[in-house]
C-alpha cells in the first residue's frame, strides 16, 4: 500500500509540474476586445497546425496581471502572450505586441 501511495504522489507531482510548464508556454493571437476599466482583454488564439486549419475559434477573455499596460494595445493587434489559470480565472502574465 505504501508503494502505491508513493507512485500516486509522484504521478501527481509530475502532472502539476507539467501543467505549469504548459501554462507558461508562449501563445499567439489577435486582440478582439479590450476593457481597460476592468483590466481584461479578449484574444482569439492563432490556430496552429496544417495549412487550411479552421481559424474560427472563439476569443477567450483574460485578466491582465498588475503592471502590464493596455494603453498601447488596440483591437486587431497581433500579440504573443503567456497566461496562467488560477481558480478558474485566466490571467495574462506576459503580453507583447507583434
Amino acid at each position: 500500500m505504501k508503494i502505491a501511495k508513493i507512485i500516486l504522489a509522484g504521478a501527481t507531482t509530475l502532472c502539476i509540474i507539467g501543467s505549469g510548464a504548459l501554462a507558461q508556454q508562449a501563445r499567439t493571437g489577435t486582440v478582439t476586445k479590450i476593457d481597460r476599466i476592468h483590466g481584461t482583454v479578449a484574444i482569439q488564439q492563432t490556430q496552429s497546425g496544417t495549412v487550411g486549419a479552421n481559424t474560427g475559434g472563439a476569443a477567450e477573455e483574460f485578466k491582465v496581471q498588475n503592471g502590464l499596460s493596455l494603453d498601447t494595445l488596440h483591437a486587431g493587434d497581433k500579440v504573443t502572450f503567456s497566461a496562467t489559470e488560477t481558480g478558474g480565472s485566466k490571467t495574462i502574465t506576459r503580453l507583447q505586441k507583434q
